[in-house]
């Protein structure tokens, strides 16, 4: 029988909130695309609840897959990617939420543009409260996009297999730990991929309080080695890209509601005309 995956969606959990992921699966369960499989890897969470259980329930294209020891994201992602049965690999995280058309429309794009490795898109920005912002990327990124922050929305991409194969997968090193996605897509760009963003919002992208307050300063001291390192790779390593590589040192000294306030200043949806 002809396999009939063509997209392998990769979500790695931990202690996951259980209505979250919920809405996060049900966001893939109504995807006009029907040819995929989810690979929902549990990477060693405290609590091994019947929440997953009933998420691998929901539909047979779901598959469970247990680590006993939490190992991080990359390894996650890694071990998602040799169990993949699809040409695609499609990221997702357990509170994040797909529109409908977000598979469809990047399977799409990827067939009729060989010259792409993954696409992405522009996200929503939503919380609890709903949405409240939009972040937009670059439709054609090149290498000075990563000077301020990753060009690409991590969890809205669609990847080529034979690209993230072709380069040895997510960094395990542990000065990339949570910056898995950042050093990747730099990565991917050194090795001569490339990559494009749909410029529509295929993904409600989880923001708030508690995501910034994750975002500690050891993983900012991380995030600023990693730029040096990526901007030294892309060429991008002069005296005025000195700025973005402490950029995450002075981000990470303002207070978390600070933050929070000029993040929401800076992504504020579009206002419509009145007619």
């Amino acid at each position: 029988m002809e396999n009939s995956v063509k997209i392998s969606i990769v979500m790695g959990v931990y202690n996951p909130h259980p209505r979250r992921l919920a809405e996060a699966v049900d966001s893939l369960l109504r995807q006009s695309f029907r040819d995929w499989e989810l690979l929902l890897f549990d990477d060693g969470s405290t609590y091994f609840s019947a929440t997953i259980r009933r998420t691998a329930e929901k539909d047979p294209r779901i598959r469970c897959f247990r680590e006993e020891q939490n190992r991080g994201l990359a390894y996650a992602l890694n071990r998602c990617l040799s169990l993949a049965k699809g040409d695609y690999i499609a990221r997702m995280d357990d509170d994040d939420i797909s529109r409908a058309d977000r598979l469809e429309k990047q399977y799409m794009f990827l067939e009729a543009h060989p010259s792409y490795q993954w696409v992405g898109s522009n996200a929503a920005l939503f919380d609890d409260g709903g949405v409240w912002g939009m972040l937009q990327v670059p439709e054609r990124p090149h290498s000075e996009d990563f000077l301020s922050n990753s060009p690409y929305i991590h969890p809205s991409v669609l990847f080529r297999k034979t690209a993230l194969v072709q380069i040895g997968g997510y960094s395990l090193a542990p000065r990339h730990r949570q910056l898995e996605d950042y050093e990747l897509f730099m990565r991917l760009h050194h090795n001569g991929l490339r990559g494009y963003n749909l410029q529509e919002p295929l993904l409600q992208y989880r923001e708030d309080a508690a995501a910034y307050a994750k975002r500690g300063y050891r993983r900012r001291i991380r995030e600023a080695r990693l730029r040096l390192e990526g901007f030294r790779k892309l060429g991008l390593l002069r005296p005025s890209a000195l700025p973005y590589a402490v950029k995450p040192l002075a981000v990470g000294a303002l207070p978390v509601p600070l933050y929070q306030w000029i993040r929401r200043r800076n992504h504020l949806p579009e206002r419509r005309e009145r007619p």
